[in-house]
Order: structure tokens, then C-alpha cells, then sequence
């Protein structure tokens, strides 16, 4: 299924990074030939029934120089969208804090792709980015703030990081708009011994993807001691990828959170656009 509708969550501050990383959210979407629709929240006491802003009505989304951090937030990614020339549609309300994250993932069901501004680090954007994981049912771009002046929009060396799991297939099979469209697709797998299983699966997984269209190689690569989050991501900094696709939390969430693992080591910094499935 083609990626056509896709949702961005406006949260925080309107610091330079995240200006930067909502201009390469929307050139992503406008890419892919997709919809974009933004939600701006902030904190209140009091629930507040967003309301819809028209992305296109400069008169009601340009702010004073004293607007406040949502309407910021906002007129970057209004002026984004202008620039782009793309159809988009944005949002804006006030929640509770406790609220914020069920909100954000209740809006992100009715998309095909969510779209999420990370920072590094950063304790309230790994719990949204995990609200997302277990309550959206849908995929995830992550777009680093710290790279986001590095990014490109345009998907032209993907990378899979494959470990046999049900979740990086399920990321497989949502990321098949992105994986037919790039130019080169490596399944990686980190490994200390190129068991027998290890290579079928890999040679299967190969194997399916060009029934989809996709032309992909198989290789495997060592952990050498260190995690497998950071093999991934020097790997992929190595050869000059553009978006890795995985799936998440391969252990239990309770695992992952105490001890660390794969998915926290890459949403706590992402080395480039990663594209996640749970």
C-alpha cells in the first residue's frame, strides 16, 4: 500500500533543530506524494477540542514576536508546507500532560506514517515515540533533530536491519513504499558466526523482496563487543545510508527499559531516518 497520508506531531520547543527537522519532515512527505497533517500540543490543565487551521490562511497562523512555542512550532511547519507545495492540513490544542502522549497516538491511527522529530536523549521523546510503538498500530519515521541540516528527503540507500523477528518483518512489509523506490537496499544482520540459519533467513528475505520489485543484498556484519544499536548505526554512517527500516523492541518492553537494547540505543539518538515497526 502506498504511503499517502502521513501525521507529524508538534511538541516541545521551537529550538533551531526542530525547526529544521519539521522543514525535512514535510519535504519527506511531499516525496512521497503524501498528505501531511499536523498536531501542535501543549500543556493545560483542561482538555481543549483541537481545532483545525487551515495551512494555508496566513492571516490566522502568523503569531506576534511574542507567540508562544505551539504557534511557532506551527508557523515553521505552515511555511514548510507552503514552500513545498504540498496538501496539508494542521491541528492545534491544549491537554493535560499526562494526556499528551495517548492524544498524539490517537491521532497517528489515521495515518499511513508517522513522522517524529527526536531529539537526542531525550526522556519525553522516547516516551512519546514508544506511545506511538504500542498504541498507534502504525509505522514510524524517526528524523533526528541533531542531523537534520545532514538529511535528504529522498530515500536512495536503504538499509534493513534484519534479526529473523516478526517485528523487523512487520517493518519490512510497512516500509515496501520506500524500499521499491530506493536505488540501493542492503539486509544487514549482526552476527558473530554466519550460522546456516542465519544466512537462509537473510537469502529468504532477498528472495521475497524481489517478488515486491525490490533488488536487495544480504550481508552479515560483527558486533565486535559493542551493542547492536551502535553497530548499526556506525554501519550505516560507513556506508552512507539515508534510512535504516527495523523492527521494535525485540525483547520485552520491560527488558528494554531496564537493561537497555537495540531499539532504545536508536531511538535515544538515531544515526540517520529510521523507519520503525512494532
Amino acid at each position: 500500500m502506498p504511503i499517502k497520508d502521513v501525521f507529524l506531531p508538534l511538541v516541545g520547543q521551537p529550538r533551531g533543530p526542530a525547526l529544521a527537522a519539521i522543514e525535512k519532515c514535510v519535504a519527506v512527505a511531499a516525496d512521497l506524494g503524501a498528505r501531511i497533517t499536523a498536531l501542535a500540543l501543549e500543556e493545560e490543565d483542561a482538555f481543549e477540542r483541537p481545532k483545525v487551521m487551515l495551512p494555508y490562511d496566513r492571516d490566522s497562523v502568523q503569531a506576534s514576536p511574542g507567540a508562544g512555542d505551539m504557534q511557532q512550532l506551527l508557523n515553521a511547519f505552515t511555511n514548510a508546507a507552503s514552500q513545498a507545495n504540498i496538501r496539508a492540513q494542521s491541528r492545534s490544542g491544549k491537554v493535560p500532560a499526562d494526556q499528551i502522549r495517548a492524544v498524539l497516538a490517537e491521532h497517528a491511527r489515521f495515518s499511513d506514517l508517522t513522522l517524529v522529530p527526536v531529539k537526542p536523549h531525550d526522556s519525553r521523546t522516547e516516551g512519546i515515540v514508544e506511545a506511538f510503538l504500542f498504541e498507534s498500530g502504525r509505522p514510524l519515521l524517526l528524523c533526528p533533530e541533531h542531523l537534520a541540516d545532514e538529511l535528504r528527503p529522498e530515500f536512495e540507500n536503504v538499509m534493513i536491519a534484519w534479526d529473523h523477528s516478526a517485528r523487523a518483518a512487520r517493518a519490512v512489509g510497512d516500509a515496501l513504499p520506500i524500499l521499491r523506490a530506493a536505488s540501493s537496499v542492503r539486509v544487514v544482520t549482526v552476527t558473530e558466526a554466519k550460522a546456516d540459519a542465519v544466512m537462509q533467513s537473510g537469502t529468504a528475505l532477498v528472495d521475497h523482496l524481489r517478488e515486491h520489485g525490490v533488488y536487495a543484498s544480504f550481508e552479515t556484519t560483527k558486533g565486535g563487543g559493542s551493542s547492536i544499536g551502535k553497530v548499526l548505526g556506525s554501519w550505516a554512517n560507513s556506508h552512507g545510508i539515508d534510512a535504516i527500516v527495523m523492527g521494535a523492541y525485540h525483547h520485552s518492553r520491560l527488558n528494554e527499559i531496564v537493561w537497555g537494547g537495540v531499539t532504545k540505543t536508536v531511538i535515544g539518538q538515531p544515526p540517520c531516518w529510521v523507519m520503525i515497526s512494532h
